[in-house]
């Protein structure tokens, strides 16, 4: 006589079931109010992300510049010396130039959203 047996397995995750949950997030409809601090946080992230992503473009130039300049110095030595010292020079000044020209463009761009954010500011500390 052949015994019948049935056997139920039940598996929870809790970690499956939030990975399935911020996945379904993703493919929801957005809504687009966003609360004020929100946006201040938003508008205050913004303010750094082009001065910091021109910065880093002119310092990752400048590196290559000064590789290029080390490798005619010391590979190419005979016709190319003085041509590697000028570009290694230049790469030098490029990566010099980065930091300052970070600042330089985060300070214009904090002048020109400056209204947004203190109106967003006065708003968010008046007692309700």
């Amino acid at each position: 006589m052949e015994e019948k047996r049935e056997i139920f397995n039940y598996t929870y995750s809790a970690k499956e079931q939030e990975e399935i949950q911020s996945i379904r997030k993703k493919y929801l409809p957005q809504e687009p109010k966003e609360d004020k601090l929100g946006q201040l946080r938003s508008l205050d992230r913004s303010v750094a992300k082009k001065g910091t992503a021109v910065s880093v473009i002119i310092g990752i130039i400048g590196c290559l510049l000064l590789g290029v300049g080390m490798c005619c110095t010391m590979v190419w030595m005979e016709g190319w010396f003085i041509p590697g010292v000028i570009i290694g020079v230049i790469g030098i000044a490029a990566v010099a130039a980065a930091y300052p020209l970070y600042n330089h463009i985060t300070k214009k761009a904090r002048e020109k959203i400056a209204p947004q954010i203190l109106k967003l500011t006065e708003e968010l500390s008046k007692p309700e």
